[in-house]
């Protein structure tokens, strides 16, 4: 006697070799299958985890936005330069003396009529009113120095930025961006922390040059000084001498005042 299955013959002695065959088969599509259904979850998971911070990395456009200060201009980024951004997805305005900025992409703004040279300080004093409130985190704002070719691909420049969370970077782009403290935010007493949660958060930043030395002073308190040799050359700035401005980080609400630069 045999059995016919799927048109073969198959004889007795081998059809439980077979049943088990099959029974090991089904086994494995269903953990294959249960596996798939981990996985699934996991990656859901995972967008779910990432998909706000990812959100907050992204450089948000400000609507109706601009530079809307006679004589001034804004450049932002390469990167958000080169997915189609202007300074016209960020906001940069003036009313009575208090300059006002949201971004929108990172921004550097600067006037024609701003140049320094030789021996100088530059000063304004930074006021977010509402800390964190465009993202789930931190985003800086602050001065730059030595602006030479500002809106081209080779662009130089030397800023020295604030965080409300007590913390400062200075950074450069010469065209390409170079750190002068380190990879990650420093930590320094005299910047100013925000009053909670969405709480305001004010930071006097200054920048100091002389033949020797540039310095970044924040709330009164010099938390950075380089040998002017070690901000000037290959990969670093131009010269010292050139525009300055302001810098303000992506997606940042921030007026700032008291703009000016002294021998």
């Amino acid at each position: 006697m045999s059995i016919s299955w799927r048109n073969r013959k198959i004889a007795p002695h081998n059809w439980i070799g077979l049943r088990a065959w099959r029974k090991f088969i089904q086994r494995g599509i269903k953990m294959y299958r249960s596996l798939l259904s981990v996985l699934a979850v996991a990656v859901i998971a995972m967008v779910v985890t990432i998909d706000p911070a990812v959100a907050q990395d992204t450089d948000q456009s400000v609507d109706e936005g601009g530079v809307f200060v006679e004589g001034w201009m804004g450049s932002v980024d390469a990167r958000a330069a080169g997915n189609g951004m202007s300074a016209d997805d960020a906001s940069f305005s003036m009313e009575d003396g208090n300059y006002s900025v949201t971004t929108g992409p990172s921004v550097t703004y600067w006037s024609s009529e701003n140049e320094a040279s030789g021996s100088y300080t530059i000063m304004a004093t930074f006021h977010e009113p509402a800390y964190m409130s465009l993202g789930g985190h931190p985003h800086p704002y602050g001065l730059f120095i030595g602006g030479n070719d500002l809106g081209t691909e080779n662009r130089s420049l030397l800023y020295c930025v604030a965080y409300g969370n007590g913390k400062f970077i200075v950074r450069g782009f010469s065209p390409e961006p170079f750190r002068m403290n380190g990879d990650r935010q420093e930590a320094n007493d005299a910047v100013d922390t925000a009053e909670g949660e969405h709480g305001p958060v004010t930071q006097a930043i200054s920048i100091s040059v002389s033949e020797e030395k540039v310095e970044c002073s924040i709330n009164g308190t010099v938390v950075a000084s380089y040998a002017t040799s070690d901000v000037v050359g290959e990969g670093k700035l131009k010269s010292t001498d050139g525009y300055y401005g302001v810098r303000v980080g992506h997606n940042v609400e921030v007026n700032f005042s008291g703009f000016h630069a002294m021998k």
